[in-house]
C-alpha cells in the first residue's frame, strides 16, 4: 500500500471540516474521491500535503508516518499535488514552469528525461515552450499543470478536480493523460466532480459528503450504486 488516511479529523478554526475519514491507495491503483462542493475533498488533500494539520488521524505514505510534516518535506518522499484551478505561474514560460516543477533535481540527465516524457504526454507544451503560462488555453494550462507535477518525478499524484473548466475534448484528453500516467507505475488519487469521468477509469472510489466518507467500493460497485448514480452519474433508475 502506498498511502494509508486512517481516521482524519481536520479543522478550519471551529469547523469540522474532516469527520474521521478513512481512504487508501494500494500499488498501481487510481481511486477515485467523489463529492459535491464543500465536501471535504480539497481539505482531504490539503492535510495529506501537509498544507492543514489534522487534530487526530495518521496520514501513512510507504508505511511511514507524514501528517504534521512540512509541505516541501512531503514532496521530497515522492508525493505531488496538481491543485485545484492549476496554479499555474502566469508570468514565466511553459519551459520555466516545468523547470519549476524540477526543482529537487539536480543531475541534468534526469531533468532531461523527464522533460522528454511530459512533452511526450503533452506534445501541445512542446510547441509553446517560449510562451507565458497564463496565456495558454484552459486546456493547455492543464496540461501544464500535471506537467510540472510529473518533473518532481513522483510515486504518488493526487489531483484536485482536472477537468475543472474544460470542454469535453479535453476532459478527454486529460483523463488519458491520468490513464498513462498510471500505466507508467505512477499510483493516482483523483479527485473529481465529474464521476462518470472519474470512474471510467478508476479501479476504486470512494464518495464523500460534508467530511464523511458515506460510501466505497469498486468502480463497478459505484457505478451500479442506486445513490451514485442518482447524485453523481445523472442516472435515474
Amino acid at each position: 500500500m502506498i498511502l494509508q488516511v486512517e481516521n482524519l479529523e481536520t479543522y478550519y478554526g471551529v469547523i469540522r471540516a474532516l469527520k474521521g475519514i478513512s481512504i487508501k491507495v494500494e500499488n498501481g491503483e487510481i481511486v477515485a474521491l467523489i463529492g459535491g462542493n464543500g465536501a471535504g475533498k480539497t481539505t482531504t488533500l490539503m492535510t495529506i500535503f501537509g498544507v492543514s494539520k489534522p487534530k487526530t488521524g495518521k496520514v501513512i505514505f510507504e508505511g511511514r508516518e507524514i501528517q504534521g510534516k512540512k509541505p516541501e518535506d512531503i514532496v521530497r518522499l515522492g508525493l505531488a499535488l496538481v491543485p485545484e484551478g492549476r496554479q499555474i505561474f502566469g508570468k514565466l514560460s511553459v519551459a520555466e514552469n516545468l523547470r519549476m516543477g524540477a526543482y529537487l533535481v539536480k543531475e541534468a540527465h534526469i531533468y532531461q528525461e523527464r522533460l522528454e516524457d511530459v512533452l511526450s504526454l503533452f506534445p501541445r507544451l512542446k510547441e509553446r515552450m517560449s510562451q507565458a503560462g497564463g496565456t495558454l488555453s484552459g486546456g493547455e494550462q492543464q496540461m501544464l499543470a500535471v506537467g510540472r507535477a510529473l518533473m518532481q518525478g513522483p510515486k504518488f499524484l493526487a489531483l484536485d478536480e482536472p477537468s475543472m473548466g474544460l470542454a469535453p475534448i479535453l476532459v478527454e484528453t486529460i483523463f488519458q493523460a491520468i490513464k498513462k500516467i498510471n500505466e507508467s507505475g505512477v499510483s493516482i488519487l483523483l479527485v473529481e466532480q465529474k464521476a462518470t469521468m472519474a470512474l471510467r477509469i478508476a479501479n476504486r472510489g470512494y464518495v464523500i459528503e460534508t467530511g464523511n466518507i458515506v460510501l466505497s467500493g469498486s468502480r463497478e460497485d459505484l457505478v451500479q450504486n442506486p445513490s451514485v448514480r442518482k447524485a453523481y452519474l445523472g442516472i435515474l433508475d
